[in-house]
């Protein structure tokens, strides 16, 4: 539930917010708006507060239906890093939640991320992870990547990787920017949007 707290300054108003809710600023996702001067109303700050924990236990709520639906044991930790809630989830049915290619687990993603903005009217930030499958997927891909790296520098043609998200192809444009005399693009349209590398020669 988002709570309204009014005072002659932001500080003000958050220090009534913290007094009534007995929380830190930092378990809070707080918006700001100066209200309209008035003859009784000058320079007033009204803040919006709601606690992340209500949203965090709403996420727990959200994917524990989901483990109903599919009749298995569900379990869901979340954590907060710099505003965005990681949830982390396991199960019996793993690969079924995942699905190929981690098109469940992105769906899954969605619904969370619709949901809390349906049932709070904010965009929280959220990544959804299934027994590891993303950490070990980037491990992977960082694996694969630095090998093909190294086939273009001693081969010095060019190689154009399998399709992949924004997120997989900024890792690939970061990692392989470590390389000297390599250089990547990405080309194609979305969904089927890929990263080459390429060799380019010293200009000094």
């Amino acid at each position: 539930m988002q709570n309204k707290y009014e005072g002659r300054t932001y500080e003000e108003a958050l220090q009534k917010c913290l007094r009534t809710l007995e929380l830190d600023e930092t378990e809070l996702y707080i918006d700001v708006k100066e209200l309209e001067p008035s003859e009784d109303n000058k320079n007033k700050v009204e803040i919006t507060v709601l606690p992340k924990s209500e949203v965090i236990e709403y996420i727990k709520e959200i994917v524990q239906n989901i483990g109903n639906a599919l009749v298995s044991k569900i379990t869901t930790k979340v954590s907060d890093t710099y505003d965005v809630l990681n949830v982390s989830i396991y199960s019996d049915v793993n690969p079924i939640l995942i699905g190929k290619d981690g098109k469940n687990l992105s769906a899954i993603q969605t619904i969370i991320k619709q949901s809390i903005f349906k049932k709070f009217n904010r965009n929280v930030k959220v990544t959804v992870d299934i027994a590891n499958y993303k950490n070990k997927k980037i491990r992977n891909l960082k694996y694969e990547v630095s090998k093909i790296a190294k086939e273009v520098l001693n081969s010095k043609v060019e190689a154009h990787l399998d399709p992949m998200n924004s997120y997989e192809r900024r890792i690939v444009h970061t990692l392989v920017s470590e390389f000297n005399n390599l250089e990547t693009i990405s080309e194609g349209e979305e969904p089927n949007r890929y990263v080459v590398i390429k060799y380019k020669e010293n200009t000094y």
